[in-house]
């Protein structure tokens, strides 16, 4: 299958410099996924639920007549020193140090976030709009500014370094909030048939860590778990690779307090064991995995500041040996599916769901052509010699078909020879960090 992109966007590139990036932006984000969502959402603010600076916590809803429910949380980060927490870190902190405003659902991030919270995947103009197996689910939408991945359970003061700053005050109350979501939920959607629980990057991280509680609460017919970008990886020894961060926010955000709430089936001197419990817990349930091997984001939070050396090559050396044994645990359990393509130019290669569809495919067999296969797409030195599966295809086969999938891309350069993808990573990736 060719995935050559629509051309006409490079046109896109020739905006004067001097264009207001508070308009550019948000305007090729809105060419490449159809104007986002507008949804009558409902805003939900209950006593006992705040951020990390100890403003109100707030979600949304929205409600249609559909059966099934989404429930999603919202990625960006974590903290568990000043630097992060405060805002000071960018990118390597927390999301949203300042809480969240009334109007924040229609915002950027939340308008904007993902095709599976939008119901369809229009890509790019002249490209045919996908509908996804999600289209017209009620929905829960959780916003996260605890820097705790939805699920801490403590209050820290973290000291600024510089002196520059008081101590600061940090509440990482995502698991209090995350369980009342979850009972506002039921009130509201007393009977769900199928229930998607889903987040990238942070949230992806919650996804895995909270869907033993959501799950339980809500207590669907039927139970979905997607972590997008946000792997618990297996940790059970003090020099196993990810066991620096385990450690880390085990003490940070008083884990043992949460963690100790789950069934025997889960190991609390192994982080990783979560993905064995809940396979375990939920056998009848679809449970799914996806996420780039080439990630440099949420690589970088689990090894950069705990491993040495730490340049870039080290940091994909480690997520991709800890990739390799959590695929080895997921085929242990008939209930497991992955989806991991290679390499996406948008985001670091970050997160699979977010924003678009566009090179988030895989195959498990893309292999380097053979020279008299160049006739067809020259630019293109890549082939997939099994099936081309699309995002879309995965999430109907997995959803809609309860197909168990499993699809591991081996190391290929396809994303990065597809022109079309070039000139639309580059504008998806100022969008982003505007």
């Amino acid at each position: 299958m060719k995935r050559l992109l629509f051309p006409g966007l490079l046109a896109l590139m020739l905006v004067p410099a001097a264009a207001r990036a508070e308009v550019l932006l948000p305007a090729i984000i809105d060419v490449l996924v159809d104007g986002g969502n507008n949804y009558a959402w409902q805003k939900v603010a209950l006593p006992g639920t705040v951020c990390g600076n100890g403003s109100q916590y707030k979600f949304w809803i929205r409600k249609t007549s559909s059966p099934n429910l989404l429930f999603l949380f919202e990625g960006g980060g974590a903290c568990w020193d000043y630097d992060t927490c405060s805002g000071r870190a960018g990118v390597l902190g927390a999301a949203n140090p300042n809480g969240i405003s009334d109007d924040y659902i229609t915002q950027f991030t939340a308008k904007y976030v993902s095709p599976i919270v939008n119901g369809a995947d229009p890509g790019l103009p002249l490209r045919d709009k996908r509908e996804l197996v999600t289209k017209d689910w009620n929905i829960v939408y959780m916003p996260y500014c605890t820097g705790d991945v939805h699920v801490g359970n403590n209050t820290a003061t973290y000291v600024d370094q510089t002196g520059a700053n008081p101590p600061l005050v940090w509440r990482h109350n995502g698991y209090a909030n995350t369980i009342a979501a979850a009972n506002y939920a039921k009130t509201q959607f007393p009977s769900v048939q199928k229930l998607l629980v889903t987040g990238y990057s942070a949230g992806g991280a919650a996804t895995s860590s909270s869907y033993y509680f959501v799950r339980r609460i809500i207590n669907p017919a039927r139970g979905y778990l997607l972590n997008d970008s946000g792997p618990i990886f297996l940790a059970a020894n003090v020099n196993d690779l990810s066991r620096g961060l385990h450690t880390q926010i085990r003490q940070s955000w008083n884990m043992n307090s949460v963690f100790a709430q789950l069934p025997g089936t889960f190991d609390q001197n192994n982080f990783g064991s979560i993905n064995r419990m809940v396979a375990q817990e939920f056998p009848n349930d679809q449970l799914a995995y996806t996420g780039y091997t080439q990630d440099y984001n949420y690589s970088r939070f689990s090894y950069e500041r705990f491993k040495t050396p730490n340049d870039e090559a080290s940091v994909h050396n480690y997520w991709k040996q800890d990739q390799d044994r959590l695929v080895a645990e997921l085929n242990l359990y008939n209930n497991f599916s992955y989806f991991i393509p290679h390499h996406r130019p948008i985001n670091a290669s970050h997160c699979s769901t977010v924003i678009t569809f566009i090179g988030a495919h895989a195959c498990q067999r893309m292999e380097k052509k053979r020279w008299y296969e160049y006739i067809d797409s020259p630019w293109q030195s890549w082939k997939c010699n099994s099936e081309f599966v699309p995002m879309d295809v995965f999430l109907k086969r997995w959803i809609a078909d309860n197909q168990r999938v499993r699809i591991y891309e081996p190391q290929n350069g396809y994303n990065n020879e597809d022109p079309g993808m070039s000139a639309v990573a580059g504008l998806i990736n100022m969008a982003l960090g505007g």
